[in-house]
């Protein structure tokens, strides 16, 4: 049993009369002895409605609680202590703080059973609710998602559904069986032109044309070609079955998937084109640089890898990290370098010939890599390099740490969403198994039995932006979320 602490002031009231206004109650298994006139603080909620109730009739506190003691006059609810202690802390100071550990939607739950205004609720606290109605907004975005690739949509027509179809056929590897030996293939082909690519530059493997030149070998070409023509295929087939094909254009992933097969053809319009008007002079510069923009097709495998996904979304939720690595490196290369060429024009075989110039020397130094092109001869410009040295490991792992916490934050809220989603569906198969035994066993006992037993497994995972349906008044105390 604990308690919380009793008021100092009583209005005059003797001790026999405030112990007539004494509330006790038993929050799943745990005592509690409240005070009547700290709950009339608050008319409205549901304790406030007790003390103050005209008759103790079975029907009227039956309405307030799970049941009653007359003999203790005890009341029972069947709800979590540790929130309730949270709870409680409003008639004494006018504030709600959740504690760690508790599940914000299981305590907003028990909030509303309590009849206490959310507002009441502390600002940080309103963060980490905000937060984990984000996650389960996203957890049934996903279950819809997966429903809709069960079951589709009746009202689509023949063409509606054939691009839904290829659809999910070219974007949705889990969907099928066939998508995902798609997936396979593409995944291959990436790997076969990004070593095709780099074999097509070592000279042993190149030919010599007409005129003596070495250029790539036929065998290599007709690869790379058979490799472009599977990612146009592929990506005409993923814009024509788009649902939305401005959105899918503008996505980044896309992008780059358009740069990865738009060199190859603009190589061939140019080659034609310098063929045709007698080799213009600047149209093997631009064919040169169009094949450098190839290197765009190893970022496809973003596209079948989650890990490489989360690394992108971790770095965009470090701009603000990285903009200060930038800072600091960027005022540290400027005054190193500064210095640097300072101390070290008294020395006659300097090597530092400009403050612009030993930018290189201040930047290989701060980031620890040192070429030894560029050094200080003089002994004042070598302790200005160790301190510079000192500065860049400094600078460089501060900001390190939050990006690291970035990437492992989300990919575990990645892993976690997929496991409520699929923890979702299984009750939702329950859900309906249960319907369907009450449809055929609707006389049996048995089947009563066995719809109680699917209710009471039923967790607070639920998600009620699925069905718009709340869940019992009753609830079990032990509660699991899946934060």
């Amino acid at each position: 049993m604990w308690t919380l602490p009793k008021p100092r002031y009583t209005n005059g009231r003797t001790p026999e009369e405030i112990e007539d206004t004494e509330l006790a109650v038993n929050i799943g298994g745990v005592r509690v002895v409240l005070c009547g006139e700290m709950l009339n603080r608050y008319p409205d909620s549901r304790l406030a409605e007790l003390v103050n109730l005209p008759t103790r009739s079975f029907d009227v506190i039956s309405a307030l609680c799970d049941d009653y003691d007359p003999a203790k006059k005890e009341f029972y609810f069947d709800r979590d202590p540790d929130s309730f202690k949270c709870i409680i802390e409003v008639y004494y100071f006018d504030e709600i703080h959740m504690k760690r550990g508790i599940c914000p939607i299981c305590f907003i739950k028990e909030m509303e059973f309590w009849k206490i205004d959310l507002s009441y609720l502390d600002e940080c606290c309103k963060g980490s609710l905000s937060e984990k109605e984000e996650e389960l907004a996203e957890i049934a975005d996903k279950v819809k998602l997966i429903l809709d690739d069960l079951e589709g949509d009746p009202e689509l027509n023949r063409s509606q559904r054939y691009q839904k179809f290829l659809w999910k056929l070219m974007e949705k590897p889990e969907s099928s069986f066939p998508a995902r030996v798609i997936a396979i293939v593409s995944f291959l082909f990436i790997l076969v032109s990004s070593v095709v690519l780099c074999l097509g530059t070592i000279p042993e493997l190149q030919v010599e044309d007409i005129e003596g030149n070495l250029i790539e070998h036929p065998t290599v070409d007709a690869i790379e070609a058979v490799c472009i023509g599977w990612f146009t295929i592929e990506y005409v087939l993923r814009f024509v079955s788009s649902p939305n094909k401005m959105r899918f254009a503008l996505a980044f992933m896309n992008v780059v998937d358009f740069l990865a097969i738009m060199p190859f053809y603009v190589v061939l319009v140019l080659t034609s084109l310098g063929t045709a008007m007698m080799e213009l002079a600047n149209v093997q510069q631009a064919v040169q640089a169009l094949r450098i923009m190839r290197i765009a097709r190893i970022f496809k495998l973003a596209r079948h890898s989650s890990g490489l996904q989360t690394l992108t979304y971790a770095l965009k939720r470090s701009f603000k990290e990285l903009g200060l690595l930038l800072m600091y490196m960027g005022v540290g290369i400027f005054v190193f370098s500064a210095l640097g060429y300072t101390m070290e024009q008294s020395h006659p075989e300097t090597l530092f010939r400009s403050i612009p110039q030993s930018f290189w020397w201040a930047i290989i130094t701060m980031t620890t890599v040192g070429y030894g092109d560029i050094y200080p001869k003089t002994t004042l410009g070598r302790c200005n390099a160790a301190i510079s040295f000192l500065c860049g490991v400094i600078a460089i792992a501060l900001p390190i740490h939050p990006i690291i916490n970035n990437f492992v934050i989300y990919y575990n809220k990645q892993k976690v969403l997929e496991t409520a989603a699929k923890h979702e569906l299984e009750l939702m198969e329950l859900q309906s198994l249960e319907v369907a035994m009450r449809r055929t066993q609707r006389l049996d006992g048995a089947a009563d039995e066995w719809g109680s037993s699917l209710r009471a497994s039923r967790s607070d995972t639920h998600i009620p932006l699925l069905t718009g349906t709340h869940r019992t008044q009753k609830e079990p105390v032990k509660k699991r979320c899946s934060s």
